[in-house]
């Protein structure tokens, strides 16, 4: 069965840091594209950074250049995106997603707050 489970997540206050982990059964990650996306209320959904499954550049979203880092763990079968100097703007719920085999993580609260 395709699937993919997060952790990560959480309150922060501005400037801190969090790690968000996108883990894949049923499938091995390394193949395929996976993306973060974000969607904050009223909002809609954007697109965080993407990593290739093969050969190719790592994309990240302007707003989140410099200080987001997407990396992936084949023998963990894992993508983690790592998030720095994180600001209120960041508040949403970030979900990854491997869209060639149609599937979604559950979705993880990030929250910036002082």
């Amino acid at each position: 069965q395709v699937r993919l489970v997060q952790s990560g997540g959480g309150l922060v206050q501005p400037g801190g840091s969090l790690r968000l982990s996108c883990a894949a059964s049923g499938f091995s990650l390394s193949d395929y594209d996976i993306t973060w996306y974000r969607q904050a209320p009223g909002k809609e959904r954007e697109l965080v950074a993407t990593i290739p499954g093969g050969v190719g550049g790592l994309y990240y979203d302007n707003s989140v250049k410099g200080r987001f880092t997407i990396s992936r763990d084949n023998l963990l079968n894992t993508v983690f995106l790592q998030m720095n100097s994180l600001k209120p703007m960041d508040t949403a719920v970030y979900t990854c997603n491997a869209p060639a085999v149609d599937s979604w993580g559950q979705g993880a609260q990030v929250t910036v707050s002082s």
